[in-house]
C-alpha cells in the first residue's frame, strides 16, 4: 500500500478550483526513478486517480494545485511567498488543518471520459481570461 500526500481544504476554498497535479514517485529511498508528473485534473479526479495507483503499489502520490500564473512577476511573487514558508493561496488555518495524516478508501477513478471532460473544464477556465 502506498501513500497519498495533498493539502487538507476547507469545503469554500478557492484552490480547490484551481488544476492540480499528481506526482508520482518511489516510496522507497533505495529506488531511484524519475519521478512522474501528469495532470492537470480537476482535484477530485486527481484525488481518485492518485488513490487508485496508490493502492496496491509501493509509491507515493502527492496531489497538488497547479498555479496557472501568467506573467514574470506574478511568478516572483509566488517564489517569494515559497521562501518564507506560506503555500500560494492559503493562510496558516489552510495549513495546520493538515497535520495529521488522514486514512481513505479509494473510490472508483474516474474514467477516461469523465477526465477528458475535466480537461475541457480546465481549458475553459484557463483562457477565459479574468
Amino acid at each position: 500500500m502506498g501513500t497519498l500526500v495533498t493539502l487538507h481544504l476547507p469545503p469554500d476554498s478557492p484552490v480547490a478550483d484551481l488544476p492540480w497535479i499528481i506526482t508520482i514517485g518511489a516510496l522507497d529511498d533505495e529506488e531511484e526513478w524519475a519521478p512522474l508528473v501528469c495532470g492537470p485534473y480537476e482535484r477530485p479526479h486527481a484525488l481518485a486517480l492518485a488513490q487508485a495507483v496508490v493502492a496496491d503499489e509501493d509509491l507515493m502520490a502527492v496531489v497538488e494545485p497547479l498555479l496557472p500564473l501568467a506573467d514574470v512577476a506574478a511568478i516572483r511573487d509566488e517564489i517569494e511567498l515559497a521562501r518564507f514558508g506560506q503555500e500560494p493561496g492559503l493562510d496558516a488555518e489552510d495549513i495546520t488543518a493538515g497535520d495529521e495524516p488522514r486514512r481513505t478508501t479509494p473510490g472508483r477513478p474516474p474514467s477516461r471520459a469523465e477526465v477528458r471532460a475535466g480537461f475541457g473544464r480546465i481549458a475553459a477556465k484557463l483562457t477565459a481570461g479574468g
